[in-house]
């Protein structure tokens, strides 16, 4: 009592100390480098050409994306997907208002109702099965109206806007190129110096000298000439922002303990036991899992990881771990604890039926209000239905014959309503559990009402093949999840390891000590998810992107596997990077080049050879379609330009991939006229109208792109 009484007396000061706490927190969040108050973007996804790309309207376009992939959990996928189709919608658009085209509308409209879905919907014909436009207007305007009523009606309006968008992005998009293309012809001109380039050959007297005749060990490479040649060659070296890792990760698993105590915690469950009841205040008898009779009651109880299954199984159709060990056992025999796939599990055979492997039956469907098959021209309640059904039941059981009339009448499956109610041969696992327990377990001929999901099936059982044993089996399971004592040992593990190296203890030598493996990564980039051998991990790449983050820092993580210990081994800012390119050799080649080029002051093939220590070769109808010097290799670079000299000149220094050569073409062998070059011309025609892409790419590396996804995913 005195120490409440000191509590309430100091209550004003205790408010105070929280209060203040409190706004300390919120301020370390509004000066922290992120935050609105010092990013005057932080409100903008990005931007392209000057016009910003909201939060909103980002936001919704991967929503568009998140429900097209049934809101599977990889989120950045979608955020990729939203952002090439936002930046792609927005180049076109601009590109288009350059062009002084202007898609409306109209043209939305029209392109919206040309759709073939559209127009072979049911739900947008008119009486006389034609489409009909104000069917598609009502239907678009109730969307609108009830967009606001549910989840699943916002879902549905969202996903029309976008489709409208969509629509709209090809429309511009297919404009675009069109009138790139329209201005991508060519001549007859065109196609007869395609038809000549293609097939005129050269005879070729020819020195070629190899950079790998030079020894690597006369020529200085040095630092600054590799700076020089990439800041020469600046589009071919701009290198993304990217970190390099390391790290270590200590996965939560199951150790021998924990599945010893799930599998003694089984078999435990087996048979009866008494426990102490304090409702009771006395010892009450428990029923174990080989006298239960309501399975369904014991597994939810006692809480099994996978519910209980009460289909019937041939013994072709279990389990391999099963089917040899329990298919024989009587009713009531329990086999296990046993391993299988990730779990511990009991089994129990339950119940044993002589059934049919395949079934031909026939149905009649009457549905009511609220089942699968309902549409609005249903109105009838449940009990209204079960009575016509009943009535069919009725008259069918008089006369049989009646049954493929009644079935094109009155069932609502059409499909086999059309075919008297025949169904057709079925297996056990087709059909709906209802359905199926009727027609597997009952003889050829019965009949009987049967309701399910989708209304009061009649259903007739027509005939029936290969009848054979069936168990039902009474599965328990137990998941083998690791205990929560060997959570708390796998977490002291790596919050030890984070904590030493905290303290300035070496990564690699910390972690070999401890017998932990390093991981290194390289070259994650800004927008990542996926690191290797850890899987999504978006929380961690955003770290090592912050500005506060250093080299050398290190942080731990939770998982959903455990924990990870991570290190920032190296920042790599936006810039020019040889990195993964082997510049020193393309500078190296360079220099090899000038060699020969210096060398080599010959007026003749002959006096070359002699410089360079080397033979005059010749070559006969060298040609652009097969680019190969015999002895020498595939040389595109150098025959693009042997295949254009003129005849009898000495050409010097053509310098290729892998040398230099030095050329006299002795004759050019020119193809025969042809009467007609339009053939040549429909073939250029054709790769030009085929470069779409290209042209995307093209105006898209000429556009103003500013990406600040990372900023927020």
């Amino acid at each position: 009592m005195a120490v409440l009484s000191k509590i309430r007396e100091r209550s004003v000061f205790l408010i105070i100390i929280i209060a203040l706490a409190l706004f300390s927190f919120v301020l370390s969040g509004i000066f922290d480098s992120n935050s609105p108050l010092f990013n005057k973007n932080v409100s903008d996804i990005g931007e392209v050409n000057g016009e910003t790309i909201s939060r909103e309207e980002f936001a919704q376009e991967v929503e568009f994306y998140r429900s097209r992939s049934n809101n599977k959990p990889d989120q950045m996928m979608e955020v990729n997907n939203a952002w090439n189709s936002v930046v792609r919608q927005k180049i076109y658009a601009t590109q288009l208002e350059k062009s002084g085209v202007v898609v409306g509308e109209k043209d939305i409209w029209d392109a919206l109702v040309a759709q073939i879905k559209m127009q072979r919907s049911p739900m947008f014909l008119n009486d006389i099965g034609m489409f009909d436009e104000e069917k598609l207007k009502e239907y678009i305007a109730n969307l609108k109206e009830s967009s606001e009523d549910d989840q699943q009606s916002k879902a549905a309006w969202i996903n029309w806007i976008n489709y409208e968008k969509n629509i709209k992005s090809s429309l511009e998009q297919n404009t675009y190129n069109s009138l790139i293309s329209a201005g991508l012809g060519s001549t007859l001109k065109d196609g007869e110096r395609d038809y000549k380039y293609q097939n005129t050959n050269v005879n070729l007297s020819y020195v070629y000298v190899p950079f790998s005749s030079i020894e690597e060990s006369d020529i200085d490479v040095k630092d600054s000439d590799i700076e020089n040649y990439i800041k020469s060659h600046k589009d071919n070296f701009t290198a993304e922002a990217s970190r390099d890792i390391e790290f270590v990760n200590f996965e939560i698993v199951a150790t021998e303990e924990d599945e010893a105590a799930i599998r003694s915690e089984l078999t435990d469950l087996i048979n009866d036991k008494e426990e102490y009841s304090t409702a009771a205040k006395s010892k009450v008898n428990i029923t174990g899992f080989s006298n239960a009779t309501d399975m369904a009651d014991f597994f939810s109880t006692n809480d099994s990881d996978i519910p209980f299954d009460a289909n019937f199984y041939t013994e072709n159709k279990l389990p391999s771990a099963l089917s040899k060990e329990i298919f024989s056992k009587n009713i009531g025999e329990v086999f296990g604890p046993y391993k299988e796939a990730g779990f511990y599990k009991i089994s129990k055979v339950t119940n044993i039926k002589q059934m049919p492997d395949s079934v031909k039956a026939s149905h009649i469907l009457i549905p009511f209000i609220g089942t699968a098959t309902a549409d609005a021209t249903v109105t009838q309640t449940e009990g209204e239905a079960k009575i016509v059904a009943d009535s069919i039941l009725t008259v069918l059981t008089k006369d049989k014959s009646k049954f493929e009339e009644i079935a094109k009448e009155m069932s609502i499956d059409k499909a086999s309503g059309a075919k008297g109610g025949d169904l057709g041969w079925f297996v056990y696992s087709t059909m709906i559990p209802e359905f199926r327990d009727y027609a597997f377990e009952n003889k050829i001929g019965d009949m009987g009402v049967v309701k399910s999901q989708f209304g009061f099936h009649i259903i007739k059982i027509d005939e029936q093949k290969n009848q054979q044993k069936n168990v039902q089996i009474a599965t328990f399971v137990r998941k083998i999840d690791p205990s929560e004592k060997t959570e708390n040992q796998v977490f002291e593990k790596a919050e030890t390891f984070a904590s030493n190296l905290a303290e300035g203890k070496n990564f690699k030598e910390l972690a070999e000590e401890n017998t932990y493996k390093v991981n290194p990564v390289l070259a994650l980039k800004a927008l990542d998810y996926n690191i290797p051998n850890l899987g999504s991990q978006r929380q961690i790449v955003r770290w090592l992107f912050e500005e506060n983050t250093n080299e050398n820092d290190i942080k731990r993580f939770e998982t959903d596997k455990g924990y990870v210990v991570v290190k920032l081994d190296k920042k790599k800012n936006k810039g020019l990077s040889a990195s993964g390119s082997n510049v020193r050799q393309i500078v190296l080649d360079e220099k090899k080049a000038a060699i020969i080029e210096n060398r080599s002051n010959g007026n003749s093939l002959e006096d070359i050879a002699k410089e360079n220590n080397t033979t005059v070769k010749s070559s006969l109808a060298v040609t652009n379609a097969s680019p190969v010097l015999p002895g020498d290799g595939r040389m595109p670079k150098i025959i693009g330009v042997v295949t254009s000299l003129e005849e009898n000149k000495l050409t010097k220094n053509i310098v290729g991939e892998k040398g230099v050569i030095f050329a006299i073409v002795t004759k050019i062998n020119s193809p025969s006229d042809l009467d007609n070059y339009n053939a040549n011309k429909k073939n250029l025609d054709r790769k030009l109208k085929s470069r779409n892409l290209q042209i995307y790419n093209a105006i898209k590396d000429n556009s103003d792109i500013v990406d600040n996804r990372a900023s927020f995913y």
